[in-house]
């Protein structure tokens, strides 16, 4: 009879390797998945979010000797990918990523896109069956290339005629250069489980700096001086030049706009700091933005959330985009260039630029307007929620991770992010459930700081089993529900469009016995008296914490 102990023994007999334990010491036979663990090691990787599975077991295996990399076991494969993201968002690192075959992989495509769409670099080291088994019906085999194909940077499926290191340290320069994003690697079993030959079979992907054009810079730095309304505009590619965009406006007073994605690079606080642009962007920089004659525009990707119609994005404006990749739009002028090397050949070349007084008085108008016609929202509404918790905790300059939704907009709105990589969220693909493992991992980057996430009742859902991550790590991320019962983003669309409201409104669970059930600390506010208060005991409070707040279900954005 063939049972379930047959398949076992089956299973077992089938892995072939030379690793033993023997009295507490370790016979070591160097075989790829050794080899590749070896690899993470010499770059540096302190931190992987995987799942383990029959495919990658043998890595699992030489991982339990790695004394310096942490595995953060997650509860779902598209969790360790958003937690790798936010790891990688923080610290700057490649964040790493391991999972199984089938399913296992399959699981991390969300999150695979995600980062392709916001450029962040990733390595996922995807299981995969046997070469030998490519014909037939196999389990848990699936084509990984052509999975991939339109949602990763590049694709690796490891072959007997690769060196496994090359091949990783190669996936790391791809995922980090012309643009960052994802690298998959698959990784076959019988690879990993064999035997480590080192063979160099091509030439390493190096790192290229394009070179900045004297004339390049000229041009722009004409455009600025003939300008009487400049813009600078910041998108996500331009985090890494927040130090020298500071010198920039510094020296010639410009204003400054942004991306959702841009959010944080140049200080919110600063008087030239004008607010977020697009769909969902604030009266003042939108205005601003139609009134510009030039706009330099730094890792910006010109989404249509950003740019709403093409048509009339900057339409009174001459547009230079520097940017590593190419937008290929009619702008005055494209440089493909890092944004620090651009910057720095910009700041030695530009001398006294006019001070821009008459359009820094037009802009002083345009806010005094947005402000006699605005009001102040009171109550438990999102807004004066978020204004609230901004307020109370801006002194922690938290980190803060938000989901998709109004949460996410109202956040950008009213909260000040004064240093770069202070705000993560997902912008190119909006993805729901990003936000919970993303605070995970930017937790683990920033063990010291205070992370808040932000999100709402639907988002959370997405991938809520990842509470259990933050109780068996002990993570000490703040979790924020904006609660108002409904997919609040989709509810408002349907009553402006279709006058209209369906299957939107949403039965919720009671978030607070669900914490109880995972064993965590949590709150719920279901007043304007209760806010501080509850806050208060939930950011002391020493590991994670669950703050519900019941919002105003109708409220628009």
């Amino acid at each position: 009879m063939y049972n379930n102990n047959t398949m076992t023994n089956q299973l077992i007999s089938d892995i072939k390797t030379d690793n033993k334990i023997k009295a507490g010491a370790r016979i070591v036979s160097r075989t790829c998945a050794h080899a590749l663990v070896e690899a993470l090691q010499e770059l540096n990787v302190d931190t992987i979010f995987g799942y383990p599975g029959a495919s990658v077991i043998s890595v699992y295996n030489e991982l339990s000797f790695a004394k310096n990399i942490k595995h953060i076991l997650v509860r779902h494969e598209q969790a360790a990918v958003h937690a790798a993201e936010g790891y990688a968002k923080v610290s700057g690192k490649t964040g790493i990523v391991l999972v199984t075959s089938g399913p296992g992989f399959t699981n991390t495509i969300t999150g695979i896109a995600n980062a392709h769409a916001d450029s962040t670099p990733l390595i996922i080291l995807a299981g995969d069956v046997p070469l030998s088994n490519n014909k037939g019906k196999i389990f848990q085999k699936i084509d990984i290339q052509s999975i991939t194909k339109n949602c990763a940077k590049k694709t690796y499926t490891l072959t007997t005629k690769d060196d496994i290191k090359q091949v990783i340290r190669e996936a790391f320069e791809v995922a980090n250069s012309d643009g960052k994003g994802p690298v998959v690697v698959g990784l076959p079993r019988n690879i990993l489980e064999s035997k480590y030959t080192p063979k160099v079979t091509k030439n390493l992907h190096k790192k290229k700096k394009l070179p900045i054009k004297d004339s390049d810079l000229d041009k722009v730095i004409k455009l600025m001086y003939n300008s009487k309304s400049p813009l600078i505009l910041l998108g996500g590619g331009s985090v890494g030049g927040a130090s020298n965009i500071k010198k920039l406006v510094a020296k010639t007073k410009i204003p400054v706009i942004s991306t959702l994605m841009g959010i944080g690079t140049f200080p919110s606080s600063d008087k030239n700091y004008l607010g977020m642009i697009g769909i969902n962007g604030s009266y003042l920089a939108n205005a601003a933005l139609d009134n510009a004659d030039f706009i330099l525009a730094l890792g910006v990707s010109f989404s249509d959330r950003s740019t709403r119609k093409k048509i009339d994005f900057g339409r009174r404006a001459k547009i230079v985009s520097v940017n590593l990749k190419q937008i290929c739009r009619d702008f005055e002028l494209e440089i493909p260039s890092d944004i620090n090397l651009f910057l720095e050949g910009l700041l030695y070349k530009i001398d006294n630029v006019s001070k821009y007084t008459d359009w820094h008085e037009k802009i002083r108008l345009i806010s005094e307007d947005d402000f006699n016609n605005s009001c102040v929202s009171e109550g438990l509404k999102s807004s004066a929620v978020l204004k609230t918790i901004y307020e109370y905790t801006k002194d922690y300059e938290p980190i803060v991770v938000t989901d998709v939704g109004q949460h996410q907009m109202v956040t950008a709105q009213f909260f000040n992010f004064n240093k770069p990589k202070r705000f993560i969220t997902s912008g190119g693909l909006g993805t729901m459930g990003f936000g919970l493992p993303a605070s995970i991992g930017a937790q683990l980057a920033k063990p010291n700081s205070l992370v808040l996430n932000i999100t709402g009742d639907g988002s959370l859902q997405m991938n809520l089993q990842e509470l259990a991550t933050c109780r068996e790590h002990n993570i000490p991320i703040k979790i924020i529900i904006m609660n108002n019962g409904y997919l609040g983003m989709v509810r408002q669309m349907q009553e402006k469009i279709y006058n209209n409201m369906y299957q939107v409104e949403m039965i919720n669970p009671n978030f607070t016995k669900i914490a109880e059930a995972y064993d965590l600390f949590a709150v719920k506010i279901s007043s304007k008296e209760e806010l501080i208060p509850k806050l208060e005991q939930a950011i002391l409070h020493r590991g994670t914490a669950i703050i519900d707040i019941m919002i105003d279900s109708f409220e628009e954005i």
